[in-house]
């Protein structure tokens, strides 16, 4: 406590000595000032808080003030008067004080102010610290990747970031990164000092969504013993991240829709129309066009949010994006599991690249960090992605041979191609064929695949006219 530095600001010796006599008992480091000229003198010494007296010789606490919030915004000021108004109490409240006291005072109360003070102080600068990392967390850097669809993505993000748009609408398969988005625009928005909170729409049932999202009043439904303030009102001044829109019932998008035209809703039960300000950001992986053409979106719901749209690319068109992106999730996870893995060996990074990534962004970092827990090389490679190759849709892309080879020759085709891309190794060329080191051994023998001839295998059986498997 020896840290907090009050200064105490009054012509009265006796009342100074009192003060001084009883926060010095709780750890606190006193400054005394007798006059405005004094008290100013002090601002700069990084004094936390203030107690003012209301009358000084050379000037009043008001203008003192004003001053010391010119000088030092985040100084706590406590206002001390024997000459009580209302007025006086408006004004000095409007000008930033903290709070009012009347004299004659208990020193044990004022005491306990100055406690509550400097806590209401300390949780507003860890607030202010927890946004300013969340701000540098989520910065546009955060969103990996230079393929022109992402760059053209991140302008738009940048442009909607600056705007004062109050809806925006993306779209993307699942795993695409919407959630990040969200706040990416937001963080970098005037709003970044005020809340962001989500919700996802196919989370809760209508009736729990519809009070989760405006609140209700005591009394509305069973259950609802005290009033709730929804996230839209929290979220006031800052933004609202709707995911899974494409899920919302129509009952609750005619709600929706009221709320964005009107910036008002009613809290469930409730009379009154509250007035809010928000951002809301809406998020989908269904096609909203044909979910009004089948009528299960509004049509004019999806065109009030299609304001700003944002569409994120999947993973499969982000040309040069993976290897950015696995080397990114490489140097997250090494930090999380303090490991040094240096990288990917070509031969998975290959594979990577032509895997379809069905799950996108979030497929990927899964196979990434699933890797890094399961080894202890500083190198990954091709038995570290075994599970890719055995995924539907994901195998690698074989070329098949001719039409009119019998199953032996398909068979064998497909082994000189996985021993070819595998450089020899049968672990590997196994990993890629979805079986295991004996039986790729026991068709090397079968098909008498032996080193020297495995290239001129190879050569005899592709084809410029195979198609992919």
């Amino acid at each position: 406590m020896s840290s907090v530095n009050v200064m105490i600001v009054d012509d009265e010796d006796l009342v100074r000595w009192s003060l001084r006599e009883r926060l010095a008992r709780d750890g606190y480091t006193i400054t005394e000032a007798g006059t405005a000229v004094a008290a100013l003198e002090h601002i700069a010494e990084d004094i936390d808080l203030v107690l003012l007296d209301f009358r000084l010789p050379d000037g009043d606490g008001l203008t003192v003030l004003r001053k010391i919030k010119e000088v030092s915004p985040d100084t706590l000021v406590v206002l001390m008067t024997a000459y009580s108004t209302v007025q006086n109490a408006v004004e000095a409240m409007q000008l930033g004080a903290y709070h009012y006291v009347n004299k004659p005072f208990n020193v044990d109360e004022v005491a306990l102010i100055v406690e509550k003070a400097l806590e209401t102080s300390r949780l507003r600068r860890e607030v202010r610290s927890l946004r300013s990392s969340q701000g540098r967390e989520y910065g546009f850097d955060a969103i990996i990747g230079g393929s022109p669809a992402m760059v053209e993505a991140k302008a738009l993000m940048a442009r909607i970031a600056s705007s004062p748009a109050s809806t925006v609408l993306l779209t993307g398969e699942t795993g695409t990164g919407k959630d990040l988005v969200a706040k990416v625009i937001h963080y970098n928005s005037e709003r970044s000092a005020r809340p962001f909170v989500n919700i996802t729409a196919s989370a809760l049932p209508e009736q729990l969504l519809e009070t989760e999202l405006f609140g209700h009043e005591r009394g509305a439904f069973t259950d609802a013993r005290q009033q709730k303030r929804g996230l839209v009102e929290i979220a006031d001044g800052g933004t609202v991240f709707l995911d899974e829109i494409g899920e919302m019932t129509p009952g609750l998008q005619a709600k929706l829709l009221r709320f964005l035209e009107e910036k008002t809703f009613k809290r469930v039960g409730g009379l009154a129309d509250i007035r809010v300000d928000v951002r809301v950001i809406a998020a989908t992986n269904r096609n909203l066009d044909t979910e009004v053409q089948a009528g299960k979106f509004r049509e004019d719901l999806f065109y009030r949010l299609q304001v700003m749209p944002i569409v994120l690319p999947p993973l499969r068109d982000r040309g040069g994006d993976i290897p950015l992106l696995v080397h990114y999730y490489i140097d997250r996870y090494n930090r999380e599991f303090r490991k040094r893995v240096r990288g990917v060996a070509p031969d998975a990074m290959a594979l990577l690249e032509r895997y379809r990534w069905p799950g996108n962004i979030r497929e990927l970092r899964n196979a990434i960090e699933r890797a890094m827990l399961l080894m202890d090389r500083e190198w990954l490679d091709l038995p570290d992605f075994s599970t890719l190759t055995r995924t539907a849709g994901g195998a690698l892309q074989f070329q098949l041979p001719p039409n009119g080879l019998v199953l032996e020759e398909v068979e064998r085709s497909l082994l000189v191609q996985a021993l070819e891309r595998a450089r020899g190794n049968q672990t590997h060329a196994g990993h890629l064929l979805g079986i295991n080191r004996d039986q790729v051994r026991y068709r090397i023998e079968k098909f008498g695949l032996e080193k020297p001839h495995l290239r001129h295998a190879a050569d005899a059986h592709e084809s410029p006219a195979a198609a992919p498997a």
